[in-house]
């Protein structure tokens, strides 16, 4: 699906670029493990602005992680301010957050985090039934972004049924499916293949190229954050280095210089050795 533009989708969260869309300022956090305290942001001050596609890096412990939960709205900072598309968040309360999260962000999760007993259209509906939407909207819209990832065939199976790469599209068609102003994705392409990672990386492009969708993800790897617009690599809960990526790659031209995991199993029994007679 490489060089095949996929179908798009309505978008009304797109937003002109150069406004920002996230912006920390001096934001700390703080966690209590018994009688220790960890910092684990030290004074961010960052902004990002619509249309960007940044990648999040840092070992683990960086707060790389922690900038994500609060970036999503999953926690809040313990001094300092975060502004969500032009809304300071820092005191909203659980509730108000819950219903902004809905509204504005959509999530892409390593893990996947798919409902077993349910078909993929049903998995991408969840998030319209907390956002109130008719049951009928509810499945065009989900049936949309399935066809969005390149799964409409797809959408009566379940998550068993499907190839991890694919389990991962119904992840990012639920994200979707809300029509977000910002799509982030933790650590998107962990438990894929090569292949399947470029695959990932593709789509998450041509949301943001043709959508103007603004993507964050949380990735370890140097060369998945080669996909992106920018990087900003984290170390021992500061921003260390914040740039615009060099050499950037692009999926669509990656993908025909890999081989599909046919051509790899076709190339290990050639060069398998012949089975010794008896």
């Amino acid at each position: 699906m490489g060089d095949q533009a996929l179908p798009t989708m309505d978008t009304p969260h797109k937003q002109a670029q150069d406004e920002c869309v996230i912006r920390l300022d001096g934001v700390h956090k703080y966690y209590h493990l018994g009688d220790f305290q960890v910092h684990a942001l030290r004074g961010i001050t960052l902004e990002v602005c619509a249309g960007e596609f940044v990648a999040v890096m840092g070992a683990s412990g960086s707060g790389k992680s922690t900038l994500m939960n609060i970036i999503g709205c999953l926690d809040k900072p313990s001094r300092g301010s975060y502004f969500l598309d032009g809304v300071d968040v820092s005191q909203m309360e659980k509730t108000e957050l819950a219903r902004l999260r809905n509204r504005k962000l959509g999530f892409v999760f390593q893990q996947f985090n798919l409902l077993s007993r349910t078909s993929a259209l049903e998995n991408v509906e969840l998030p319209t039934i907390y956002a109130g939407i008719t049951p009928q909207e509810r499945e065009s819209r989900a049936k949309a972004a399935l066809e969005r990832v390149g799964l409409a065939q797809r959408a009566h199976h379940y998550p068993s049924q499907l190839s991890g790469g694919q389990q991962q599209r119904v992840a990012i068609a639920r994200a979707l499916v809300n029509r977000p102003a910002i799509l982030l994705a933790d650590e998107p392409t962990g438990n894929l293949d090569s292949r399947t990672s470029v695959e990932i990386m593709d789509i998450f492009q041509q949301l943001n190229t043709e959508e103007g969708l603004t993507v964050v993800i949380v990735t370890h790897e140097h060369d998945i954050a080669q996909y992106a617009k920018r990087a900003l690599e984290f170390r021992d809960g500061k921003l260390r280095r914040d740039t615009v990526i060099k050499d950037r790659l692009f999926a669509c031209d990656v993908l025909p210089t890999l081989p599909t995991l046919e051509d790899e199993d076709a190339d290990d029994e050639m060069t398998a050795p012949p089975p010794e007679a008896d």
